[in-house]
């Protein structure tokens, strides 16, 4: 290993000092927070609480443009439907049919998007 030149300047000297201090609290500080385990773990639940907000948001926001297509097509369907010569007790039993499957459609698109983000 060879001897690194030490300035014959006594000011250059000190300013080197003062450099490799600096240097060295930096290095101290940065070993000081890979230690620091609590403030890590904080961090990350933090991070991790974070990410798990922005997915619920998303879902949410999925699910209710879902909802909102379903309800469309469902009224589309209720609208035909009175249109339609169709005898009454029949015309009465279709909106609740259509209804029905409305709904379990935001059902499957609810599970789906669930199941996708938990893998």
């Amino acid at each position: 290993m060879t001897k690194p030149e030490i300035p014959a300047d006594p000011q250059r000297l000190r300013e080197e000092i003062e450099q490799t201090r600096a240097e060295l609290g930096e290095t101290v500080e940065q070993l000081a927070a890979k230690t620091d385990v609590k403030a890590r773990t904080k961090q990350a639940l933090g991070d991790a609480g974070g990410r798990a907000r922005q997915t619920l948001t998303d879902v949410k926001d999925q699910a209710a443009q879902a909802a909102g297509v379903v309800a469309e097509k469902a009224s589309t369907a209720k609208q035909q439907l009175s249109e339609a010569d169709l005898p009454a007790p029949v015309r009465r039993r279709l909106p609740l049919a259509a209804f029905a499957a409305a709904a379990a459609a935001v059902i499957v698109v609810v599970v789906v998007v669930t199941r996708r983000i938990r893998s």
